[in-house]
């Protein structure tokens, strides 16, 4: 008789080879070593998840249930003011990464250096979260804040909002980064980063040429 996953509760399995995914990578993690860990044997591991690969976009997919209200962004359209929104929603996913390491190791392994063998499906089943991760931010309710700033004559609306998703995507990349190197981000250094980022967000809002 089948013993259903539930039995072996999911979400602990899931955390413990999230763990081992983080600390070693894809390539280098087994699925004994995730069975180990999850305190199942290695049978229990391919009966229920079929493969490593099929795992590994398990808890892809459990990283973004437990950090959905942080990734999500309806909320930003309660705010009046578009660089207000963008330095508040950022430093707030900034700080989740922070409080849950494995997961940022994770989402940044799988969506910035993609191990070869997981780039196709990569590509096809989680376009929309690539093409997220790569901007930064979720385009459509930005855009619909972003209407409401009043633009220099012959600035182009769309190109202006692909600069700004461009240096957000570059902050959010350098931030997993920094992260995944650093075996601890103290609030001195991630400061900084915040900092900077706000810097960026004015020069982009008031321009960089001094005016005559």
């Amino acid at each position: 008789m089948e013993m259903p996953l539930q039995l072996y509760e999911r979400d602990k399995i899931l955390e413990a080879c999230l763990a081992v995914f983080a600390r070693r990578g894809y390539k280098n993690t087994s699925t004994g070593m995730l069975g180990e860990a999850a305190g199942i044997s290695k049978a229990l591991i391919f009966h229920h998840f079929k493969s490593k690969k099929n795992l590994y976009f398990s808890l892809l997919e459990h990283c973004y249930e437990k950090g959905g209200k942080v990734f999500q962004t309806n909320s930003v359209l309660e705010y009046d003011d578009f660089f207000e929104a963008i330095s508040i929603s950022m430093r707030n996913k900034f700080e989740y990464y922070r409080k849950n390491r494995d997961e940022s190791k994770l989402l940044y392994e799988a969506f910035y250096i993609t191990p070869e063998e997981l780039k196709t499906e990569l590509e096809e089943e989680y376009a929309d979260v690539i093409q997220n991760f790569e901007r930064g931010i979720k385009n459509q309710v930005w855009e619909q804040l972003f209407e409401q700033v009043d633009l220099q004559s012959g600035i182009d609306r769309s190109e202006a909002m692909e600069f700004i998703m461009l240096t957000l995507g570059h902050f959010e990349r350098q931030f997993l980064n920094e992260l995944t190197d650093q075996n601890n981000m103290d609030d001195e250094f991630a400061r900084r980063i915040y900092d900077k980022m706000d810097r960026f967000c004015k020069m982009i809002r008031s321009g960089i040429l001094k005016t005559p």
